[in-house]
């Protein structure tokens, strides 16, 4: 498939994550995400705010399902998101419940494989429950715990390849990633290549980070872009 780049807007207000996509979608981002302080912040007026201004950009409602999957996903669905997302640590019943609302209000569902203890075993079995996309994700508390005990700064990097091998649906590498690497995602087989915190959001305070972000997120586009197809490994 062709690379997406996709922007979370790890924000906790409409008006600044209104203003964060428009800059982004003229710089040439595919895809908006409601990410999850602006859900928490907002609720589904956020994601209906993004629709509504966006009408033909497709949504991400990053809301981290983990029970109550069919009502979250259908709320999601209304509310004008055309991507949900589940974590594989839900139960199984509760992934069956989401892809079910998914094909019911035809959205797509993204599997999230945190803090699974075999991360390439968790990212199959998302691909088997019916996700249309994974989630390699090493998350945030988890990165800055261990960095900050001196054990090293995980990367979802480390594993991608196995990752991606490991299914057949795209791929999506999160949690920590410079801009270089996000922008070398697809080099690993993983076409979709999501801008967030620390990326281009201030990851202490959530808010839109300093400089020229659409400059910056145009020439990020350009190069991401510019790999053309991506072709993934087979699974085995």
């Amino acid at each position: 498939m062709e690379p997406i780049v996709q922007i979370s807007l790890d924000l906790t207000t409409i008006e600044e994550a209104l203003l964060t996509a428009q800059l982004a979608i003229r710089a040439g981002v595919d895809w908006l995400e409601a990410g999850t302080p602006l859900i928490i912040a907002e609720g589904m007026n956020g994601v209906r705010a993004l629709r509504q201004r966006f009408p033909n950009v497709p949504i991400v409602a990053d809301l981290k399902t983990m029970d109550g999957g069919y009502l979250e996903a259908q709320m999601m669905a209304q509310a004008g998101a055309t991507h949900v997302v589940v974590m594989a640590r839900a139960h199984e019943e509760t992934v069956r419940c989401v892809v079910k609302a998914g094909l019911d209000y035809n959205v797509k569902v993204m599997g999230d494989n945190l803090a699974c203890p075999d991360m390439v075993a968790g990212a199959r079995y998302l691909e088997d429950m019916g996700c249309d996309y994974v989630i390699h994700h090493i998350g945030y508390d988890e990165r800055r715990g261990i960095a900050a005990r001196g054990k090293g700064m995980p990367s979802p990097l480390d594993q991608l390849h196995q990752v991606v091998a490991a299914v057949n649906v795209p791929v999506q590498a999160v949690g920590g990633l410079t801009l270089e690497q996000a922008i070398r995602a697809p080099e690993y087989g993983a076409p979709l290549v999501v801008l967030g915190a620390p990326l281009t959001i201030d990851a202490d305070a959530f808010k839109v980070a300093s400089g020229d972000l659409e400059e910056s997120l145009r020439l990020i586009c350009e190069k991401v872009h510019a790999y053309g197809d991506i072709a993934t490994e087979a699974r085995t």
